[in-house]
This record gives C-alpha cells, sequence and structure tokens, in this order.
C-alpha cells in the first residue's frame, strides 16, 4: 500500500481535468498566452501531476509568505519550498494579467498549450527576505544568483486547469507521474519504498547504502534522480539515466526500479530536502534517505560550505511527524579494502584502512583515461561514463584568435587548421572572419551592436563543434572585450576556449597591407573601420599573446601546439 499523498489528496490535474480537455484545449486558443521558461516548465509539470500536492497552481501571495517565513501555506500544511511564476511589468501589460483573468501556459520549446491558469493575485515579492529566509543569504547561492539575475519582478498566482502533459522524447518509459508510480508498486505488491533522490552517476557506494537502507526497513528502493535543472556543471541526464539502468541488475532479486522526477533543484539544503520528502511522499514512498550534505551547491568562492553537512537532516527530523514519510539519515559510505565491503563512516573503527575517489578524481580520471577500480565502481558504469566523457585528446576545444585587420589571423589559422589535420584524432574547423561575415552575417553592418552579434554567432556555432568534439579555429577582428568573454563563456559550457591576442602592431599591419583597405579607412572611403574610425579593446586575459612582426607563422602555431599538448588535448607528435 503505497503512502498517502501530502495534504490527504493527490492533486493530478491531469487526471482531473481529462473530461475537459477538448473543452479547455478550445477555450485556450482564445486566451492570451504565456511561455514558460525551461525551470517554470519543470514546475509546471509536477504541478499538473500531482507531484507538488498538495498545491493545485503557482502560489499566491498569502502561501507564498508563509512558506518564505514558516514553511507553511496559508492552511497551515508543511511546505517548504516557494512554487511561483514569476513575469516583469512588459507582460503584465501585454497579456492584461489581472486579478480573475484567464491565461494559456505554453511549453517555448514546441509552443503547445499546457494548461490554463485562473488569476488569483499579482505581487512583488521581497526578493531579499526570500533569498535569506529560504536559501540563507549567501550572494553566491546559485539560487539567490537566479532570484536577484534571472527571475522577474512579479509573481503570479492562481489555480490551474490541465490541458496536456508536457512533451519529452527521452526514457519516456521511465517517466512516470506520481499516480503511475503508485499503480506500479501495487502491481509489484510493494508496501514499502525506500526513495533515493540523486543527481549525479551512481557508484557501488551508492548501491551498498540503498540496499542497506531497504533491508533494515524491509522495504524496496525506487532509484528517482532528478532529470530537470540540477547544479550547472552536473554531468548531463543522458549519461545519468544509462548509468543508473547500468546499476540496476547489481541489485538483489529485483529490489529496485527506476523512476525519473523532472524537477528544477533550487539547491536549497536544509528547506529542500523537506521538499523532496514531500515530493517523494506523493510519488508513494514510505521512506527517504537523507545524506550528507543533501541537496547543498556545495562551497562558495571562499571555500565555505553553503550549508553544514548534516543541516538537512537536522530539518527533516524537526518536521517527522508532519512530513508523514520516514526520513533515513545516511552518513558518507566508504570502502574497507581489508574485507572489501562498504561501511557508514561513523561505523568504522579508529585505525581501519578506508579507501574513497572524491568527485573531482573520478573527473581526472576519465579526462585521462585512467583506470577507475572496480571496488569503487561497477564496469558496465565506468563504460557509460567513458563513453560520454573521452580522454581529453579526443575532447572538442576552440583557438579563437583576434587581432587587427591584416594582423596575421587568417595565416595563422590556415596553417594550425593544417598542422592538426596532420595529426588526426578529430575533425578541424575554421571559422575566418570574412566568411563568417559572408556566409553567416551578410546582413550585418559594423556597429558595436552588429560586431557583437556577429562574434556571438561565431560562438555558438563554435560551442556546437566543440561540444561534438571538433578543434574549432576562430579568427574574426573581435574588438570588445565583452564579446569575446561572452564567447568564452558560451563555448566553455561545452570545452576549453584558448584565447590567442595576435597584437602584431597596428603600424605593421597598415604598412604590410596590400589590399589596400587601410588606405580606403583612412581616406574615409570606409567608414567604422577597427584601428582607424573604430576602437580595439586589448584581450585582458588571453591565454597566449603573439606578433606577426616579430614571430614566423610557424613558430606561432608552434607555441599554439604547445599550448594544447600542455593541456593534454594533443598527443605528443
Amino acid at each position: 500500500m503505497a503512502n498517502s499523498p501530502h495534504g490527504g489528496v493527490l492533486k493530478d490535474l491531469l487526471a482531473r481535468d481529462a473530461p475537459r480537455q477538448s473543452e479547455l484545449s478550445a477555450e485556450a486558443e482564445t486566451l492570451p498566452a504565456l511561455l514558460l521558461s525551461e525551470r517554470q516548465l519543470c514546475d509546471l509539470e509536477l504541478l499538473l501531476s500531482g507531484g507538488f500536492s498538495p498545491l493545485e497552481g503557482f502560489m499566491n501571495e498569502k502561501d507564498y509568505n508563509g512558506v518564505v517565513k514558516d514553511n507553511r501555506l496559508a492552511d497551515g500544511v508543511l511546505f517548504s519550498i516557494p512554487i511561483t511564476l514569476d513575469v516583469n511589468q512588459e507582460t503584465i501589460d501585454e497579456l492584461a494579467l489581472k486579478p480573475g483573468a484567464r491565461i494559456t501556459l505554453r511549453d517555448f520549446r514546441d509552443d503547445r498549450n499546457l494548461a490554463i491558469l485562473t488569476i488569483e493575485d499579482i505581487y512583488k515579492p521581497d526578493k531579499a527576505l526570500e533569498a535569506k529566509d529560504v536559501f540563507g543569504g549567501d550572494e553566491e547561492h546559485p539560487a539567490v544568483h537566479y532570484l536577484f539575475n534571472t527571475a522577474k519582478d512579479f509573481y503570479v498566482g492562481g489555480k490551474l486547469e490541465a490541458i496536456n502533459r508536457l512533451q519529452h522524447y527521452d526514457f519516456v518509459d521511465l517517466r512516470y507521474t506520481p499516480a503511475e508510480l503508485r499503480l506500479h508498486f501495487d502491481k509489484l505488491g510493494w508496501s514499502k519504498v525506500v526513495a533515493f533522490q540523486t543527481r549525479n552517476p551512481m557508484h557501488r557506494a551508492h548501491r551498498e547504502l540503498t540496499v542497506r537502507a531497504a533491508r533494515s526497513h524491509q522495504a524496496n528502493v525506487l532509484i528517482h534522480p532528478v532529470v530537470g535543472l540540477t547544479k550547472p556543471g552536473d554531468i548531463d541526464h543522458f549519461t545519468r539515466v544509462r548509468v543508473y539502468k547500468a546499476l540496476l541488475p547489481r541489485y538483489p532479486n529485483g529490489m529496485a526500479v527506476l523512476g525519473l522526477l523532472p524537477l528544477a533543484m533550487r539547491m536549497g539544503g536544509p528547506r529542500e530536502a523537506i521538499w523532496h520528502a514531500i515530493i517523494r511522499k506523493n510519488h508513494g514512498a514510505t521512506h527517504f534517505i537523507v545524506g550528507r550534505d543533501h541537496a547543498g551547491p556545495g562551497k562558495n568562492s571562499k571555500g565555505v560550505d553553503f550549508y553544514g553537512p548534516y543541516d538537512a537532516q537536522y530539518a527533516v527530523e524537526k518536521y517527522r511527524d508532519e512530513l508523514g514519510i520516514e526520513v533515513v539519515p545516511f552518513q558518507m559510505m566508504t570502502y574497507l579494502p581489508d574485507t572489501d565491503e562498504y561501511a557508514p563512516v561513523d561505523e568504522i573503527p579508529k585505525g581501519v584502512r578506508t579507501l574513497n575517489i572524491s568527485g573531482t578524481e573520478l573527473r581526472a580520471r576519465l579526462r585521462s583515461g585512467r583506470e577507475i577500480p572496480e571496488w569503487f565502481s561497477y564496469p558496465e558504469v565506468v563504460k557509460v561514463l567513458r563513453e560520454s566523457h573521452p580522454p581529453r585528446s579526443q575532447q572538442g576545444f576552440t583557438i579563437f584568435l583576434t587581432g587587427y585587420q591584416n594582423s596575421g589571423k587568417d595565416s595563422i589559422a590556415r596553417a594550425l587548421q593544417v598542422t592538426l589535420n596532420q595529426q588526426g584524432g578529430r575533425s578541424v574547423s575554421m571559422l575566418l572572419g570574412e566568411t563568417v561575415r559572408h556566409e553567416l552575417s551578410s546582413e550585418l553592418g559594423f556597429s558595436r551592436e552588429d560586431r557583437d552579434k556577429n562574434i556571438a554567432r561565431i560562438a555558438f556555432v563554435a560551442s556546437e563543434l566543440t561540444r561534438s568534439g571538433a578543434a574549432v579555429i576562430a579568427a574574426p577582428i573581435a574588438p570588445f572585450e565583452a564579446a569575446r568573454q561572452h564567447a568564452r563563456e558560451l563555448v566553455e559550457k561545452y570545452g576549453d576556449f584558448y584565447l590567442v591576442h595576435v597584437a602584431t602592431p597596428l603600424e605593421y599591419c597598415e604598412k604590410t597591407d596590400k589590399r589596400g583597405i587601410y588606405k580606403k579607412a583612412r581616406s574615409g572611403e570606409i567608414k567604422g573601420f577597427t584601428g582607424v574610425d573604430d576602437p580595439y579593446e586589448p584581450p585582458v586575459k588571453p591565454n597566449l599573446v603573439v606578433d606577426a612582426e616579430k614571430q614566423s607563422v610557424r613558430s606561432i602555431v608552434h607555441q599554439i601546439v604547445l599550448l594544447l599538448e600542455s593541456q593534454g588535448l594533443l598527443d605528443r607528435f
């Protein structure tokens, strides 16, 4: 028998509103429509399915204030994280939003109508109070950063009516709603279910932890990973789900099942642990594992933890009677090589030899191709991780050459392309300034705005090629620091970015200009020419500075190759 939902009733709006789907769909086409962001879509999906029961919509001001200040909805029911729909003043005016109005909520990815919201109120939250009371107030906390830099100024509260489920194309058989997961447990005959929350790959320690928790409570295991939004830098959910599937046969006698949770995590530590427990209760779990630093974002830039290691466990313990799900606190599991077993750190006698591999070390071993021992993870799990994390010598990267017109960028780029092609191992793509201008940005001029757009396009193409494992050589003038920094940030989501300042003096560039472009710029025939009547901002922190007046193309290419070799991106010639 699955656990009862939080608040007593599963608010499955999809099932409730299914008989009215045609009517609601027709009405939705006549209403103003709001396109939801990725995070808002995650929240909506769990609102519609009942994952956030007892909520039936985005929080109104009374519920929001109660949750922020006291962990409670206006009716007194425990709830720890604000679930809000943020909008700006422009959207309020454009869609004529006001209490009593009805609007359609749409998926930005495919423009499908998902729900109708009846507005109860529109309010301006105290973001400083929300940041402090919910997340601790540290400006570097990802949720606090989101509040002040991404979230809009107003929240819209109201009840939802469901039209469609969100469309997914990956792992569809594992995307259970709370009602579907409860039915699955019933079919399996499971009466006790221990839920395990994770946003990381699972290894032998996680398997040992969950099996121990299940056996100690005579229960089965629900592996319930987050596949919505997690912490930036986390391993993608496609890889993680393949890892979980590879791990499942390692559980004894069909002990575990895998279900995916489309949650947008806030990395809210203690508050988030309470929220996670409520969500798993709604999905039918009777027990929930809370480990060390549960849902914490780690450390800030000063090396200080945002939360204490066991703050989350203390929080759920405080509300255990109201939560209605038995929380299973666990210490970190550590390997004992002398007995080939794992044990919680608080149960290991003093002086006993232990081994562990940190997440940082694991990633380093994956990058370098070094061995990952079987005591740490299973061969089938390591195989999945290696497929998604090739060694450095097979990863994509971008070399971004910047400098004046005729500084030698193009010659360096072409020679570097030949050199990298000679070595082999990956495809090599080149994005020369004039080629990009002709093929991708022919409609753009040379204003600051158009120049930035051009560099943004180059950065986007470079990032996609880098993600696919290519070596990318970009060689635009790129005169502005902000645009170059944006390019770096975009590419570094997927691979290394190296900024090479081709610092050939302007006088030399002009003196050796055989095409006469500088002469035309000096005479006024060409306007907005970098170095003549338009500025060039030298890079603040380039990875390499070269000068084609003092160095040959061959020596410059050699410098770049040495840089790439030093970073492990090239096998040595």
